[in-house]
């Protein structure tokens, strides 16, 4: 029997629980086995992990009866929500509670839940730059998040809070340029001359590795991290000097955004005007000496830029 500790990932088939679930099983010298969780263990992604090491479980966060099994035994935990695969605050936060819920009834010595700032604590509610959304949030997938916080600590559960920010990958997701009639790419993320948080999936799986490898010293601790932050004008020379295809940044202002009318544009636009707006505060969280400290391999925007380049090209043309 493998004297490995169990480390229980949630969202082991998507990005973020998929780089932590890929990072421990690449770690094979770390004392840590996955138990990776999935609503569809049958999917291709879950075979891919079950590949690579992994137990797959199935669980599903919407059905709290079936958490307790992915929770039994475990060591450690990794907690993410998916909040752009419903849009709810009110879904997020109860998903949330249900992963904290079962945590503290199992034991789980150490889980880190991947979370995000309260922007209205730099944007009030009332204040006119941006519409209230879902009836009390700025940025619902931010300020849920964050509320959600306490449901860890009131189940007793020790919980590391990573505060992720902006994936590079979303740049050929749901972030990727505008294709121009003349062939051109066009950014028009609302942020004026702001630099942009950004880190590479793989990393935040890796940082999350280095925090549970630290034991005790960082339960309670809130680590905010990212890989560079980068002003988008910067961001599009680089793109254009990697794919070879013309790259603009043409910030829209945070009203042109939300009215581009795409699902979740409201949401999206006050996002990037916060990261805009509150640019200091965001971005002093994030020391990236700090964040090397814990990942040595952390990788710049141009680093995961040459890694990335052939995955550009395909999504671009």
């Amino acid at each position: 029997m493998s004297s490995k500790k169990i480390i229980t990932v949630f969202g082991a088939t998507g990005q973020q629980g998929g780089g932590f679930a890929r990072a421990v099983l690449a770690d094979e010298a770390g004392g840590f086995t996955v138990r990776a969780v999935t609503r569809h263990p049958d999917s291709d992604g879950a075979r891919e992990l079950e590949r690579l090491g992994a137990h797959v479980v199935r669980a599903d966060m919407d059905e709290p009866g079936t958490l307790g099994a992915a929770f039994e035994g475990a060591y450690g935990a990794y907690l993410v929500t998916n909040f752009w695969e419903h849009m709810s605050a009110e879904r997020e936060q109860d998903q949330a509670r249900a992963l904290a819920d079962a945590a503290g009834h199992a034991g789980v010595q150490h889980a880190v839940w991947s979370t995000l700032e309260d922007t209205r604590e730099c944007i009030p509610l009332d204040d006119p730059r941006m519409p209230v959304l879902q009836g009390s949030y700025n940025v619902p997938h931010f300020d849920a998040k964050a509320e959600a916080d306490r449901y860890f600590t009131d189940a007793g559960v020790p919980t590391t809070f990573l505060r992720t920010t902006f994936y590079w990958e979303n740049l050929y997701g749901a972030f990727s340029p505008h294709r121009e009639d003349d062939g051109s790419l066009r950014l028009v993320f609302p942020m004026g001359s702001s630099r942009l948080s950004g880190i590479a999936v793989d990393d935040i799986g890796k940082t999350a590795l280095a925090v549970l490898k630290r034991g005790s010293d960082l339960i309670g601790a809130t680590v905010s991290i990212a890989g560079e932050h980068v002003p988008l004008a910067d961001m599009a020379t680089k793109l254009t000097e990697a794919v070879g295809v013309p790259v603009r940044y043409e910030p829209l202002s945070p009203d042109e955004f939300r009215a581009l009318g795409f699902p979740g544009a409201d949401e999206a636009g006050n996002m990037f005007q916060y990261y805009a707006d509150c640019e200091q505060r965001f971005t002093s969280a994030r020391d990236l000496d700090a964040v090397r400290e814990l990942n040595p391999d952390l990788q710049s925007f141009a680093t995961w830029l040459t890694a990335h380049t052939d995955r550009l090209r395909a999504a671009w043309t």
